[in-house]
């Protein structure tokens, strides 16, 4: 693949399944596809390995990175702030990968302005169902709970400003359609690299 790899973000609100989808894909086509790694100044959850599900850094650091504008993209998100590195997606794209950026709305807005990439918003069902699968979850205090779904609503309202929206009612039928967006657009102007 000599081919410059696409950028492509996805969005969506807690709890929809993003980050399952996004893994689906990496699954199926790992050589391929690669998920661009944020920096964050949040505490690692029980699990996360720093490297692998973010790079963990203190807030010192993180503006030493702004100030040296290393970040495709950077936000505050209750309280804790997230950025994308730009040498490491150039990187991989140079290597013909598409990278794949999980990030927040605000962080995919400010990318929009900047470069061309493909833009997938994936949504759930309704915000009651969001609600019921948040609190499944049980990793939020009521209080965060409420925090989340006002903010859900509101990157909800955000979702026209992508190229594509996908309704994560049921797993196996978002994946399919998430994996037909991103195969289409690899084969747009007779490219070929997935099958």
């Amino acid at each position: 693949m000599s081919k410059k790899g696409e950028l492509i973000i996805v969005s969506a609100p807690a709890g929809t399944g993003k980050t399952t989808l996004v893994h689906m894909l990496k699954e199926e086509y790992p050589e391929e596809v690669v998920q661009s790694i944020s920096c964050t100044t949040r505490k690692p959850r029980p699990g996360e390995i720093d490297g692998k599900d973010y790079v963990f850094l203190t807030d010192e650091a993180f503006e030493k990175r702004v100030k040296k504008g290393e970040f495709l993209e950077y936000a505050t998100v209750f309280g804790n702030r997230y950025g994308t590195s730009k040498e490491l997606v150039e990187a991989q794209r140079t290597d013909g990968k598409h990278v794949i950026l999980v990030i927040d709305t605000q962080g995919a807005m400010e990318i929009k302005k900047k470069t061309k990439a493909l833009y997938i918003f994936i949504e759930p069902p309704s915000i009651e169902i969001l609600e019921e699968r948040l609190k499944n979850r049980r990793t939020e205090s009521p209080e965060t709970l409420k925090k989340r779904l006002k903010w859900a609503q509101y990157e909800m309202d955000q979702a026209k400003h992508y190229d594509y929206t996908i309704v994560n009612d049921d797993l196996e039928t978002a994946y399919t359609v998430l994996k037909s967006i991103i195969v289409a657009k690899n084969h747009e102007g007779g490219n070929h690299g997935t099958r």
